[in-house]
């Protein structure tokens, strides 16, 4: 994973509440086990119509959303099914931070173990944010070390996160590279059992 640091990228608003994982990534593109190509199916029942032809009235279709990276949405965001799809689609698709008043507890985990960084924040600073973000490449910086939001207009928001998954993170590391931190002395423990 990459670590992350400071990111500053376009924002991408999605004024829906209890967006659920299903939405995310529907499940019939659940068949891969490899973590990449999931971002052409994100939310694809909206960008797409029954012809799979993208629909021009879903605003991530639209041109100036094209390089967004930070997504700002309503609360209870990635509800539903725990599948761990959903961050991989989000991530595949280009986002790298995820905005709302509140998150699925299993799907706010996930995100931090595949490298992408969630951030939960008022729901009127989120509804600012939205708002915000109608304007064609509004952009925000997200700081983790200094678990900072803010934009070139003044706004700025605070945000908490725990420091293990601030230092994953921070580190780029998933649990696998936790455990490798500690590989000296799994492999004293190892040798000393031979």
């Amino acid at each position: 994973m990459e670590p992350i640091r400071k990111h500053e990228g376009v924002v991408y608003p999605l004024n829906r509440s209890n967006i659920d994982t299903d939405q995310i990534i529907p499940k019939q593109f659940l068949k891969r086990i490899e973590r990449q190509g999931f971002g052409q199916f994100l939310f694809y029942n909206w960008r797409f119509d029954d012809n799979d032809q993208p629909r021009v009235d879903f605003s991530l279709n639209q041109d100036r959303y094209k390089d967004a990276t930070i997504l700002v949405a309503g609360e209870n965001f990635g509800c539903g099914s725990s599948r761990e799809h959903a961050p991989w689609a989000l991530q595949d698709y280009g986002f790298i931070v995820i905005i709302a008043p509140s998150f699925a507890d299993i799907f706010y985990n996930n995100c931090s173990k595949n490298g992408i960084l969630p951030i939960q924040l008022t729901q009127a600073e989120v509804q600012e944010l939205i708002e915000k973000a109608e304007t064609p490449g509004y952009s925000l910086t997200a700081d983790l070390e200094r678990q900072k939001v803010s934009d070139a207009e003044g706004f700025e928001a605070s945000f908490s996160i725990t420091p293990y998954m601030r230092e994953m993170l921070l580190n780029g590391w998933d649990e696998i590279s936790v455990t490798l931190t500690l590989e000296d002395k799994i492999s004293t423990y190892e040798a000393s059992r031979g």
